[in-house]
């Protein structure tokens, strides 16, 4: 698998593979996994040739990165890209609260019976990361990010104030590893652009992780963080570029958009966009990946899996040609910002 060198603040230098394993899905996302098939997975993407690895407490409050350590056991530790987050820390003697009606953030169908507590402070960040260290079981995280610290989590009142936070105690934390070498890249990981944007001015970041904000359906990102993104050489670690299911499944009963049912307008769009791609012998799926891989401020884009045939699916459909006709048809049918680059 084709992979892109780049060169952090603290002279540490990483190589991602095209493509990398997001575990949210392996934390219990939409249903009980079964953990030796979890496992399992990991390894087939590492056979595969995925060196890029994201997890975070979020995910199954811990479970997934637990499947993470488990899965990458007996893998060279130098050869992988370890990455997880940072803003909630886990109370294993309280039981998770319900979900928050009024944010986006998804809750979890399982995950380890422990509550997150979101802390963006300086201490809170050392005890995330530490904890962090003993559920993967590795000695060293490779990329460590702000994680949420968004709208689409906090809603509109608590966001401001946990940015703050964040910046006051989360990112000195950060940067302190980073300074001493302990962790190879810091950065942020953000479903919003707009606070990317932010997050990106306000710090000196390696890294950022944008989720759901550019792809074939969504290209908010496109007009200011991701050229600023390549003005502050910061590596987009591009996540959510099927938009949590719709753009992987296509326009089908049951597909998820941003997490929840998919709306009519967006479910007539996506029927436009796979008319066009099946016009190219593409599928969406490919036409979605090979889209986001494109843009030169990527250094990886970071898919969810479950089942080791959908790391494969994923691995070929990176490798996979797509005719430059698509994306300007795409581009005429008013399916894409003409200004997005395709090659």
């Amino acid at each position: 698998m084709k992979s892109r060198n780049f060169r952090t603040r603290n002279g540490t230098d990483l190589a991602f593979s095209a493509i990398g394993l997001g575990t949210a899905p392996m934390g219990d996302l939409y249903e009980l996994l079964d953990e030796k098939t979890s496992i399992s997975t990991i390894e087939r993407a590492w056979q595969c040739g995925v060196r890029v690895f994201d997890s975070s407490p979020h995910y199954g409050n811990g479970l997934a990165e637990s499947r993470v350590g488990a899965g990458l056991r007996h893998v060279p530790r130098d050869e992988v890209i370890v990455s997880t987050k940072i803003g909630r820390v886990m109370d294993a003697f309280t039981q998770p609260p319900p979900r928050n009606p009024d944010v986006y953030s998804p809750g979890f169908a399982g995950g380890y019976p422990h509550a997150p507590r979101f802390d963006y402070t300086y201490d809170g960040t050392m005890r995330s990361v530490e904890q962090s260290l003993l559920r993967t079981g590795l000695s060293r995280i490779d990329v460590l990010l702000i994680h949420d610290c968004d709208v689409w989590t906090h809603g509109r009142v608590d966001a401001e104030r946990y940015f703050k936070e964040a910046m006051d105690g989360a990112y000195k934390a950060l940067d302190k590893l980073r300074s001493e070498k302990v962790v190879a890249a810091i950065g942020f990981g953000i479903n919003e652009a707009d606070i990317s944007v932010k997050f990106a001015k306000a710090g000196d970041f390696d890294v950022a992780m944008l989720a759901g904000r550019y792809s074939l359906l969504i290209q908010n990102g496109l007009a200011e963080f991701l050229p600023l993104a390549v003005q502050k050489n910061i590596g987009v670690m591009l996540a959510g570029v099927f938009n949590s299911g719709i753009l992987a499944t296509g326009a089908v009963p049951g597909a998820h958009f941003e997490y929840g049912p998919v709306p009519e307008d967006i479910m007539e769009r996506v029927r436009k966009i796979e008319k066009i791609c099946a016009a190219h012998d593409t599928s969406i799926r490919r036409a979605a990946l090979q889209f986001a891989m494109a843009h030169p401020a990527v250094v990886t884009v970071v898919l969810g899996g479950v089942k080791p045939q959908e790391i494969e699916a994923n691995a070929a459909d990176a490798e996979a040609m797509v005719p430059a006709a698509l994306w300007s048809d795409l581009k005429s049918a008013g399916m894409l910002d003409p200004s997005a680059p395709t090659s």
